[in-house]
């Protein structure tokens, strides 16, 4: 029993536990299928009321996201998800077509 608390507390165990950030859109909600457990605020890293998005069905746009999806993977109801954001047009792309 001891050893295997000593594995879950090592460094190499603790690296991939952590949240990695990844450049896969914003967190977006289904409205309808939250439950308002605010599981996915308490575990943010950074501390962004996820659930107050989640809530309203509006993509995380809180500039301190760190985008590991930390929320996603624990929210009980699959309510978060990725989603892309669109690339918005220029002025020069506009042009070209």
């Amino acid at each position: 029993m001891l050893q295997k608390l000593k594995q879950l507390f090592t460094s190499s165990s603790a690296a991939i536990n952590q949240p990695q950030a990844v450049d896969l859109g914003l967190v977006t909600a289904d409205a309808t299928r939250c439950i308002q457990c605010g599981i996915c605020g308490y575990n943010c890293p950074v501390g962004i009321p996820v659930r107050d998005y989640a809530r309203q069905g509006l993509p995380v746009t809180d500039a301190s996201c760190i985008t590991c999806g930390q929320c996603i993977a624990v929210c009980p109801r699959g309510t978060l998800r990725w989603e892309k954001a669109e690339p918005e047009l220029t002025a020069d792309s506009r042009l070209s077509t």
